[in-house]
């Protein structure tokens, strides 16, 4: 292996697992200096300047600080699809991913859908369903101007056109209209929750994204489906992420709203992750 993936690999270790020590190097390394295969697994030369060295030190710098490499990096991937990310956004995830797969696998044939993804973040859903559903009608909500102005420039990036609209899900004024699928990973982390979480992520995601009071950890999921109850057409399906502490108690919440064919799918780790439901 090369010196410089060595060298990397030994900052990090004693903050980081082995292997995420190593996974980091390699993207650093391919990632932001452009290795090839060759240059990074043969150990072939490749001088780095002093400029190189600079950047190296402060890519480093940051990581111990335990800024996700995604931040650092302002890129990610999502589905095979490139996305910028910045720190005002969540970093899409693979569990984010299996829900998007499973609205595709229901839908795939179908024309003429109207989506609606409420918090949409970096815009993962919402892009990700514009491009694998392609005869479908895109809107994105949010509360934040920085999740917006990302998701249209994600768009533009993809190739696809998503309406974004900025709305407080939890306020009393919400836009009109009508959608054949609602989608939402809304904020579901209880603050309880905090002490067990990894500090790239407590320290650098954005809060107002991830967490909920503990007396209330429900709280987006009965407004969003007060809401899309109003606004899903009359075989319109409502898809939640979800916590997977609370996976029965929001099938319950929904059904006591009415909705019915509530389905609990658990995600590939096994863990009660997202949730499919008609409407009332």
């Amino acid at each position: 292996m090369h010196s410089i993936y060595t060298y990397i690999i030994h900052s990090l270790s004693d903050l980081y697992p082995e292997q995420e020590a190593k996974a980091l190097a390699k993207g650093i390394l391919t990632e932001v200096f452009r290795f090839s295969a060759l240059d990074l697994y043969a150990g072939k030369d490749r001088d780095f300047s002093e400029k190189e060295h600079e950047k190296l030190e402060d890519i480093l710098i940051r990581l111990r600080r335990f800024e996700p490499f995604q931040y650092i990096t302002g890129e990610t991937s999502f589905l095979g699809l490139p996305f910028h990310v910045t720190k005002g956004v969540l970093i899409p995830r693979p569990e984010t991913a299996e829900l998007v797969d499973w609205i595709v696998s229901d839908y795939g044939k179908r024309k003429r859908l109207r989506v609606l993804d409420i918090g949409t973040g970096s815009g993962c859903i919402a892009i990700a369903l514009a491009k694998f559903l392609p005869r479908s009608e895109v809107e994105a909500w949010d509360i934040s101007d920085t999740a917006l102005h990302l998701t249209r420039l994600n768009a533009e990036r993809n190739g696809v056109v998503v309406k974004c609209k900025q709305v407080d899900v939890l306020s009393h004024i919400i836009p009109a209209g009508q959608a054949t699928i609602c989608v939402s990973n809304p904020p579901y982390i209880c603050e309880r929750e905090k002490a067990g979480m990894e500090r790239n992520v407590l320290d650098w995601e954005p809060e107002q994204a991830l967490f909920v009071p503990d007396e209330d950890p429900l709280r987006f999921y009965r407004k969003i489906a007060e809401e899309a109850s109003k606004r899903l057409s009359p075989d319109g399906v409502l898809y939640y992420e979800i916590n997977q502490a609370y996976g029965h108690e929001t099938v319950a919440l929904l059904e006591s709203m009415g909705y019915h064919d509530v389905e609990l799918r658990k995600d590939l780790s096994g863990n009660d992750r997202m949730i499919k439901a008609r409407r009332p």
